[in-house]
């Protein structure tokens, strides 16, 4: 079982490389792309998927094994990432509120 601190920071790390992609005009990142770009086992990042996706946050494409085809930040995750950009200002200290 994953902990606490794990499954935020698996959920941080998806959004910022959803919000990336975004900056990048992409609008859609495949599954197996972002698994490989963090490095996390396929429950890791399921979890983390399903959790954003029911906040809200991103929209998701599952295939037939429960893994993301295809994942997508919503317009909230755009705007919460978007307010998180502001606050963090010049520190970079702000924190996503995922909990």
């Amino acid at each position: 079982m994953t902990k606490l601190r794990e499954r935020k920071h698996n959920r941080k790390a998806v959004l910022r490389v959803l919000y990336g992609a975004v900056e990048r005009n992409r609008l859609q990142v495949n599954g197996a792309a972002l698994q490989a770009e963090l490095g996390l086992p396929d429950e890791d990042l399921s979890a983390a998927c399903e959790y954003l996706a029911d906040e809200g946050l991103i929209s998701v494409d599952w295939t037939s094994h429960r893994t993301p085809a295809t994942v997508s930040l919503t317009h909230e995750g755009i705007r919460l990432m978007e307010e998180q950009e502001e606050e963090r200002g010049q520190d970079g200290s702000a924190e996503l509120p995922l909990e």
